[in-house]
């Protein structure tokens, strides 16, 4: 007989099954990605339901199946970000995020990804943080847990890029080379910088001009995003 475990767990996926069940797809930083049966769960005295919302970080305890789906045992909410579905944009933004990080994300994802989600939970639910610093941030931070950071460092050639230089991005190099009236400027090079590193939105946030600057670098993201993960 399979031995109860117990993790925390974020909601990627809910998809209904029979007349009350649903298969519930969390990402977990200990057990990569689980396929749970959450029997039940839509009758309106379901234990589980409240453990499984959307926007929230779980204890959950499973049983795991011989196929690929488990079994969801218990489940209890330790934190709900509900400030998110206050504002739709925010609430429609978080979707996306979600639906990203599942695609960039294999069964057996590092821990790293699943502090990600809850990090940008934790910004999407602080209405204080630019919702365009959240998106731009996030599709760094995939890129960068992927290994695909570019170079923000030097041109192609090795050449360490100039504060009184203008530059555009190179797809082929992964890095800026020098133009003139080019649309990137040191600013920006130094934004990139602070946001794929690793520093939280609540922390880029604090950057003079944080909102102009996520506008202006949110599309070269973007398409890179598009390039390397295919998303």
């Amino acid at each position: 007989m399979n031995q109860q475990q117990v993790t925390t767990g974020i909601v990627l996926t809910r998809v209904d099954y029979g007349e009350a069940d649903r298969i519930i797809i969390f990402i977990t930083p200990d057990a990569g990605k689980l396929r749970l049966m959450a029997k039940g769960v839509r009758k309106v005295k379901s234990k589980l339901a409240g453990g499984v919302e959307l926007f929230s970080i779980s204890h959950i305890t499973y049983i795991r199946g011989r196929s690929e789906i488990g079994t969801l045992v218990s489940s209890r909410l330790q934190t709900h970000y509900g400030r998110i579905i206050e504002n739709i944009d925010r609430t429609m933004a978080g979707y996306e995020i979600i639906k990203q990080l599942g695609k960039a994300t294999e069964d057996e994802p590092e821990a790293d990804y699943f502090h990600l989600l809850e990090q940008a939970f934790a910004a999407l639910d602080s209405p204080e943080t630019p919702l365009e610093l959240i998106t731009v941030w996030f599709s760094a931070q995939l890129l960068r847990l992927s290994g695909h950071t570019p170079n923000l460092q030097t041109t192609p050639d090795g050449t360490k890029l100039a504060a009184s230089q203008t530059y555009e991005f190179s797809f082929d190099d992964s890095a800026f080379v020098p133009r003139e009236a080019a649309p990137y400027a040191a600013d920006h090079i130094k934004f990139l910088r602070l946001t794929f590193s690793g520093n939280q939105p609540t922390v880029l946030a604090k950057v003079t001009g944080a909102s102009r600057l996520a506008k202006a670098t949110g599309q070269l993201v973007m398409l890179m995003r598009q390039q390397h993960l295919r998303f």
